[in-house]
């Protein structure tokens, strides 16, 4: 038989266009420039040289383990550049620099390419080399730098984030009002002059890059839509209906980079777009209930990872049923 005439399964995406996963990447790494950008200017260029370190070895650990698992060279498609700039935008400035390859090798190695490589990774490669970051240095990774001429907190290398001085344990009662001169204003919170990871102050920057991704048609605005009305809806009744709070929980922590840079990213959100309601309301619920009743301020990266871990449940529940199908009564089996 003819080999051209047989049927080849092979990993995601199947339809043929003129889009290449180089070419998506190279968007993805254009829209994270202004958060970049505003990390280097808020921090200074420590947050460069965090970035860079990330990058670099996120490229190195990607060709190194294509070459040990004799596989095709896949470390000039950017997805591990894109890795690695999401992996720093994850990270305090102030992080010592050698610890950033230690979340470099459980995103790169242990996340995708012990899986098979881009498109059959399980989780978000980013998120999981943060968390595992968070788990094994946690002292370091909330060791947060205020920005240049800032200094919210007692100190501007372990100041409070807007989201610690909201926190119950931190403030009573929990609104803006309560947290007084503890928390930076609506415009700086906006323009990213606050204590944070130094990708995810920014929501000018993220937002920006967030409408390139959309007008690019590289992501759909359904996730961040939903995942961010989730936290808005959920963080307006917990708050007593106290707007201010509601637009704090929404511009504070990796809110915005997380919806709109991790939370779509293909490989590990449904294809359907039923599956991508539940997918991000899921995400924003996990998120809200880990920042409210947690004993954590922050709790996008868990609430992704844990909703990464269901989307093939997501998927089968949700899966369009083929046009003109009869629907197999229940107790029966379909024929094969």
């Amino acid at each position: 038989m003819d080999e051209q005439a047989l049927a080849v399964v092979g990993t995601s995406p199947h339809i043929h266009t003129s889009r290449t996963t180089r070419g998506i990447m190279l968007d993805v790494c254009l829209a994270l420039l202004p958060a970049l950008a505003a990390g280097v200017r808020l921090f200074g260029t420590r947050a460069l040289a965090v970035t860079a370190v990330s990058v670099i070895s996120c490229v190195g650990l990607e060709a190194l383990m294509r070459v040990i698992m004799k596989r095709e060279q896949t470390a000039g498609d950017f997805s591990a550049v894109v890795t690695g700039l999401l992996l720093a935008m994850n990270l305090p400035a102030t992080l010592p620099l050698w610890m950033v390859p230690i979340g470099s090798l459980a995103a790169i190695v242990v996340a995708k390419q012990l899986f098979g490589g881009i498109g059959q990774n399980f989780a978000n490669p980013a998120i999981t080399g943060r968390i595992v970051l968070l788990l094994s240095f946690t002292t370091q990774m909330t060791a947060w730098n205020a920005p240049s001429g800032h200094s919210w907190g007692a100190d501007a290398v372990a100041s409070a984030t807007p989201l610690q001085a909201l926190s119950a344990d931190a403030v009573a009662g929990a609104t803006p009002a309560a947290a007084g001169e503890a928390l930076p204003g609506l415009l700086d919170m906006f323009l990213g002059r606050h204590g944070g990871s130094l990708g995810e102050t920014c929501a000018l920057a993220l937002l920006l890059g967030g409408v390139y991704l959309i007008v690019c048609k590289v992501i759909t605005p359904l996730i961040p839509l939903c995942f961010l009305g989730t936290v808005a809806v959920f963080s307006l009744f917990y708050g007593h209906f106290d707007w201010s709070f509601v637009a704090y929980q929404l511009l504070g922590g990796g809110l915005l980079l997380g919806a709109v840079f991790m939370a779509t990213d293909y490989s590990t959100s449904p294809a359907y777009w039923k599956g991508k309601v539940v997918f991000a309301v899921g995400c924003g619920l996990v998120t809200c209930l880990i920042r409210f009743y947690g004993n954590m301020p922050e709790g996008v990266s868990f609430a992704i990872l844990l909703m990464n871990l269901l989307t093939p449940l997501i998927e089968k529940a949700f899966v369009p049923k083929p046009f003109g199908k009869e629907k197999t009564p229940r107790g029966q089996k379909q024929k094969a």
